[in-house]
């Protein structure tokens, strides 16, 4: 490994070279804004390599992303990006906050997919942002705006579709973007801890689980099954 240039709740970043850093997934998971948080065996192991696939088809599709390949089972090669601290979030089926936030029942279908943003400041709660206050804090013109909706759009259809071929439904998905040269790329992960996902009886998948309060031991048995079934 390189300098260490950084660490999130669940990620180390480390220097490469001058167009890549490399991205270390760490086996801690977290909820509430980081106010819950364990260490789960395995699990950067799981969403690195769920990541990996992820990117990998994303990049088939057509879709640009950060994701170059693996430097061994936990630590990702990805081009460096000037990241926006943005989350973009598009819903296919409501659940999580958009219930609590609005007149909107759980399991309600959006065609075509509800997309929000929302900033990234956990001491905040991650608020919602409109194009407005993107451009008032200088993180996304609405060219930017609009170019990341219609990214997300594209990638929660061919998620969606590559997972239903394997029994299961996406809820939602959140992705992050950063800047090469002032274009936008897909970054950090695409993983359970950033989507969600069921079965058609209702079976979670995804860090609802641990949000939920279940244990760790399901929590990683569904992050294993669905790193089986999209290997597939």
């Amino acid at each position: 490994m390189g300098e260490k240039l950084g660490e999130g709740k669940t990620k180390e970043v480390f220097d490469m070279d001058e167009d890549h850093v490399l991205l270390k997934f760490k086996d801690s998971i977290t909820a509430g804004d980081g106010l819950k948080k364990d260490e789960m065996e395995g699990k950067g192991i799981l969403n690195a390599q769920t990541s990996a696939i992820l990117f990998r088809l994303l990049e088939k599709e057509g879709i640009k992303t950060h994701y170059v390949g693996m430097k061994d089972e936990r630590t990702m090669i990805v081009k460096k990006l000037s990241m926006i601290p943005v989350e973009v979030v598009a819903r296919n089926i409501a659940t999580g906050s958009i219930v609590k936030r609005l007149p909107i029942k759980e399991g309600e279908v959006f065609n075509p997919p509800i997309v929000e943003f929302f900033l990234k400041d956990d001491a905040r709660h991650d608020p919602l942002l409109n194009y407005s206050h993107m451009e008032y804090f200088k993180l996304m013109n609405r060219k930017e705006a609009n170019e990341s909706e219609e990214i997300i759009k594209r990638a929660i259809n061919v998620i969606s579709d590559y997972i239903k071929k394997r029994g299961l439904i996406l809820f939602d998905l959140k992705l992050e973007f950063g800047r090469i040269d002032g274009e936008m790329i897909v970054g950090d992960e695409i993983s359970l801890d950033s989507m969600r996902v069921r079965s058609p009886n209702g079976d979670i998948y995804d860090k609802d689980l641990y949000r939920r309060g279940e244990s760790l031991e399901k929590v990683k048995s569904r992050y294993q099954e669905f790193l089986r079934l999209i290997s597939n």
